[in-house]
């Protein structure tokens, strides 16, 4: 993998993303009622009330997980960030959705108090979403899947690349309902969050 420099404004960029991509998705799957509340303890994030994963399989999934994608994000080749809900079929019933885009350009000093203000209002909203969200059925499990703009190329010095292989579940036939929850522009960085639901014409399993 290319050297990348976190102490760059890309590279701190990219730290700040990551971390609050952690928090999100923690956030997600307290809301969705995965796991029971004793799962989750609560902190706080940039001054805003969250849920940290208390078990640390959970935890560590979610951190290795988003460890992997640092180098990705910050080449610009991640596109989507995921977390799917699935049912006992394999096919998705919900899934929340992280657009990405980080202007590789960008050479000035990151504006933190503007950039912490965006992410704050983002966990602010994610917070009251779940009115937005669907009962999940009573056996399911979820994932986080990554979309990138171009596959990372394996190679005897990438091995983050060989930690990514491509998904088998099953996909939606019809265009999916989207719902936005929040977005930002920030520079250098735009992020939007919604969620996906299945249209109504989807074929039933």
């Amino acid at each position: 993998m290319d050297h990348w420099d976190i102490q760059s404004p890309l590279g701190e960029t990219v730290r700040i993303l990551v971390e609050f991509l952690e928090v999100a998705i923690t956030s997600i799957v307290f809301i969705k009622g995965v796991y029971p509340p004793g799962a989750f303890e609560r902190r706080r994030y940039m001054n805003v009330l969250v849920h940290k994963a208390r078990h640390p399989q959970l935890r560590e999934y979610i951190h290795d997980t988003l460890a992997g994608l640092i180098p990705f994000i910050h080449k610009g080749v991640v596109e989507r960030l995921a977390v799917i809900f699935f049912n006992n079929e394999n096919t998705p019933v919900e899934r929340f959705i992280f657009k990405l885009n980080v202007n590789q350009s960008y050479g000035s000093k990151v504006d933190d108090a503007e950039m912490e203000f965006s992410f704050r209002s983002f966990l602010i909203k994610l917070s009251v979403s779940e009115s937005l969200t669907k009962i999940l059925p009573g056996i399911c499990r979820w994932e986080i899947t990554a979309y990138f703009r171009s596959l990372p190329q394996a190679s005897s010095t990438s091995k983050e690349a060989e930690l990514w292989i491509p998904t088998d579940t099953n996909q939606w036939q019809q265009p999916p309902l989207i719902t936005p929850i929040k977005s930002m522009n920030s520079e250098p960085l735009c992020v939007q969050l919604y969620l996906e639901h299945p249209s109504l014409s989807e074929p039933k399993a």
